[in-house]
């Protein structure tokens, strides 16, 4: 059974007061951009996720350095990709330094390993970025609804004042255009909510990847470089 038609949600919509129209203008607003931003990062951090567990499992099932980072992809298709050329164009600047041998072996993996640490950075910032906003909607976008409650109960108390009578004709429309500002703020907030966990979630499991890439990344290079190893053939 209907007990509100959609003719007449409309009807108290168009005749809400201005503030509480504002405010639901306000909330659909926040409603549009949250679920472009939700369907814009379904799309990148489950790309992202994937390609680091694959390129991760594909370097570990290589060989060698060499062809585990051509396994990984392009510099263009893959956050490891682009983290593995960061610290590979490093290690040749300090091949290339005026440094004598020792002083590279002891400075090789710190520097590799704070260039790994900004690269996996600046992914994070690329796969996080907008998501702030959907916190913003799951906290306030209630909040904001609920001014929009506040705002026409005291619309339907002043009708009151005015006509003198306390039916039920004359504090309906307030109560029940308060009730839907706050029922769009759910709205808003309930989805917000769901998906800012969800991508949480996949980003640590994104991160959690790239870590680990990071750390074999290193060991490898540390075994396989002639110069980077500890172990020196003494003639």
């Amino acid at each position: 059974m209907n007990l509100m038609p959609d003719s007449d949600i409309l009807t108290l919509l168009l005749g809400a007061t201005l503030t509480v129209k504002l405010v639901m203008t306000f909330l659909a607003c926040m409603s549009l951009w949250s679920w472009a931003i939700i369907f814009f990062k379904f799309f990148t951090i489950g790309t992202a996720r994937k390609r680091v567990m694959s390129g991760y499992e594909a370097f570990m099932n290589s060989e060698d350095l060499t062809s585990g980072l051509k396994a990984i992809g392009t510099r263009e298709q893959t956050p490891l990709a682009r983290v593995s050329t960061l610290a590979v164009h490093e290690f040749r600047l300090l091949e290339k330094a005026d440094v004598n041998r020792e002083r590279k072996r002891l400075l090789v993996k710190d520097t590799l390993r704070r260039v790994l640490k900004q690269g996996i950075s600046k992914e994070m910032r690329v796969l996080t970025r907008n998501l702030p906003f959907l916190a913003t909607c799951a906290n306030a976008a209630p909040f904001i609804g609920l001014f929009g409650t506040v705002w026409g109960i005291m619309h339907s108390f002043h009708s009151i004042g005015q006509t003198q009578s306390a039916a039920l004709a004359t504090v309906a429309p307030g109560i029940s255009e308060a009730l839907i500002a706050t029922a769009i703020g759910l709205i808003v907030a309930i989805p917000a909510t769901i998906f800012y966990n969800y991508f949480l979630g996949k980003l640590n499991e994104v991160e959690s990847g790239m870590v680990d890439f990071a750390g074999a990344f290193l060991n490898r290079a540390e075994r396989e470089i002639a110069w980077a190893s500890k172990a020196e053939k003494k003639g």
